[in-house]
C-alpha cells in the first residue's frame, strides 16, 4: 500500500529469506506447532488428550484465519489467548486441551528463540560468503603494493591483498561472536507464569521427573539441547543482549571495512561495482559514489544504535517478569535481524564486484616510495663509501625542496634530485633498484598466505556470493 508508511529494511533492503522468517505467517505457524507439541509430548506422558485430538492440531498448523484472530484480539485484548480461539475454531475437538498447563511465554518466548537461533544460523552463512569474496580477492593481489595509510596520511607501504585480510580478520571475530550467541541460546519450555511449573505439578500429580521430561522432549522436538536451568516468565532476557551485541559486532566490521573503501574510491584506487546504466547524481552526470559502500555505513550506523535496546530491556526486567519488554522486542530484534541481512547482502556485492585501479595505486606509491625509501638509499650511499651525516643532510635537504614542490602542485621530483647529488653516488639504475617497490612490502605476501590457508578449513564449500540486491 503507497498510502501507508512500510520499513524500508522489509520494502527495500532485507532477503526473501528474513522476511520470510519473521513474517506474521513464520511467527503464528510457529505457536500453533508449539501447541501441537505441547499436547504431543502430554499425550506420551499420560494426560487425558487423545491421539486424534493431536493430529487434528497438527492438521491445521498452516491455515491461519487471521480475520477471526483479529475480531478475538479486538474483544479481548490479548494476542495470544485471541490465535488460541482461532486455532480452537480450526480444530474444534482440540479447543479444549490447547495450551493446557501453560502460559503466553510458552508459545510467544519459545517462538522467538526458534526464530532467532534460526536467523543468527543463516547469517553465519551470509557472512562466510562475504569472507570467501575477500578471501580470492586478498589472494589475487597479496603482492600489489599499494600506499599504507596511518592517521590517513602517506606510510609504508603494504599490498592490496593484505589490507583486505584485516577486514577478513575482523569478520572471523564476529563469527565468533555469532557461534557464542548461538551456543547461549537454550529453550524456554514449558515453566509455567513464574517459572515454577506449578501447573505441571498439578497436571502430573506431583512426578517432576514427567515435568522435566516434558520440556527435555518439547526441546528436543525443537532441535535444542537443553532449556534453561531456571527461569522466570520469560526466558532471560541477557540472551537479547549477545544476540543484538553478535549483530552490532558485525555492524561495526563492515562499516569498517566500507568507509575504507569509501576513502579509496575518493582517491581512485579502489571502486565498488558501478552497473553500466547507474546514474551516481540527479544534476552532476560523471559521479561514481560510492552509494553501496555509503549505504553499509548508514545500516551499520542503525544497527549499533539499535543494540543497545536490549541491555536497557534486561536491565530493568522486574522479578519474574514485567511487560515493558515486548513492544521494544517487536521492533528491536526483528529489524536488527533484517538490518545486519541488508547490509550482508551489500557486502557480497561490493566484495563480488570490488575492482583495483592498479595504474592509479602504482602511482601512489611512486609518488611516496622516494620519502619512504631514503633510509634504505643512505644506507646504499653509506656502503659506497659516504659519510653517513653529511649525506642525511643532503636527502633531508632535498626532501624537503621535493615537498614544497608538491605543495604547490607539481609531481614529486626527489628522486631525480637525488639522482643528481655527485656525493650520493648512486647511478639512476641503483636509484631505481632501491625504488621498487616489492622491496618495502615486508612479509604482506607471506602473511596473505598463511592467513587464508589457516581461514581454509572454515572456507571449505562456502561459494563467493554477488548478492542480487536493488541500489
Amino acid at each position: 500500500m503507497t498510502d501507508r508508511f512500510e520499513s524500508p529494511l522489509a520494502s527495500r533492503y532485507a532477503s526473501d529469506y528474513m522476511l520470510s522468517l519473521f513474517s506474521a505467517d513464520t511467527r503464528y505457524r510457529t505457536w500453533r506447532r508449539l501447541w501441537a507439541a505441547l499436547a504431543k509430548e502430554e499425550m506420551a506422558l499420560g494426560l487425558p488428550i487423545s491421539p486424534e485430538q493431536v493430529a487434528e492440531l497438527e492438521a491445521h498448523v498452516e491455515d491461519i484465519d487471521y480475520t477471526c484472530v483479529r475480531a478475538r484480539e479486538k474483544e479481548v485484548r490479548h494476542d495470544v489467548m485471541a490465535h488460541v480461539y482461532a486455532y480452537g475454531k480450526a480444530a474444534p475437538s482440540a479447543a479444549g486441551i490447547i495450551h493446557l498447563g501453560a502460559t503466553s511465554c510458552y508459545v510467544t518466548d519459545n517462538a522467538d528463540l526458534i526464530l532467532y537461533r534460526d536467523a543468527l544460523r543463516y547469517l553465519r552463512g551470509e557472512t562466510l560468503k562475504v569472507l570467501a569474496n575477500l578471501a580470492a580477492f586478498a589472494d589475487r593481489y597479496k603482492a600489489t603494493p599499494t600506499l599504507g595509510y596511518t592517521h590517513y596520511q602517506p606510510a609504508q607501504p603494504v599490498t592490496v591483498g593484505k589490507r583486505a585480510t584485516l577486514w577478513m580478520q575482523d569478520l572471523v571475530s564476529d563469527l565468533g561472536e555469532l557461534d557464542f550467541a548461538l551456543g547461549s541460546i537454550r529453550f524456554l519450555g514449558c515453566r509455567g507464569t513464574t517459572g515454577t511449573e506449578a501447573s505441571f505439578l498439578d497436571l502430573f500429580d506431583g512426578d517432576e521427573r514427567k515435568i522435566d521430561e516434558l520440556n527435555r522432549r518439547l526441546a528436543s522436538d525443537f532441535g535444542f539441547a537443553d532449556c534453561y536451568p531456571v527461569c522466570g516468565q520469560t526466558y532471560p532476557r541477557k540472551t537479547d543482549s549477545r544476540v543484538l551485541n553478535a549483530l552490532s559486532s558485525l555492524a561495526q566490521s563492515l562499516y569498517r571495512m566500507a568507509n575504507d573503501i569509501r576513502l579509496l574510491q575518493h582517491d581512485r584506487q579502489l571502486e565498488e561495482p558501478f552497473e553500466d546504466s547507474q546514474i551516481g547524481s540527479s544534476a552532476m552526470a560523471y559521479k561514481r559514489n560510492p552509494m553501496r559502500c555509503e549505504r553499509i555505513c548508514s545500516l551499520a550506523r542503525w544497527l549499533m544504535a539499535d543494540a543497545l535496546n536490549a541491555p536497557m530491556t534486561a536491565a530493568v526486567q522486574w522479578l519474574e517478569r514485567t511487560l515493558d519488554d515486548s513492544a521494544n522486542r517487536r521492533l528491536s530484534l526483528p529489524e536488527g535481524f533484517l538490518c545486519a541481512d541488508a547490509i550482508l547482502r551489500l557486502a557480497q556485492n561490493v566484495t563480488a564486484g570490488l575492482r583495483v585501479n592498479e595504474k592509479v595505486v602504482a602511482r601512489a606509491v611512486a609518488e611516496y616510495l622516494p620519502f619512504i625509501a631514503t633510509e634504505n638509499l643512505l644506507m646504499e650511499a653509506v656502503k659506497k663509501g659516504g659519510d653517513r651525516q653529511e649525506l642525511h643532510e643532503i636527502i633531508r635537504q632535498r626532501s624537503m625542496e621535493a615537498t614544497a614542490r608538491m605543495k604547490e602542485g607539481e609531481p614529486c621530483d626527489l628522486l631525480s634530485r637525488l639522482a643528481a647529488e655527485e656525493k650520493l653516488g648512486l647511478s639512476a639504475a641503483e636509484l631505481a633498484e632501491v625504488l621498487e617497490p616489492g622491496r618495502y612490502v615486508g612479509r604482506c605476501p607471506q602473511q596473505v598466505t598463511a592467513f587464508l590457508e589457516k581461514l581454509a578449513p572454515l572456507l571449505s564449500g562456502v561459494e563467493s556470493a554477488s548478492a542480487e540486491i536493488s541500489v
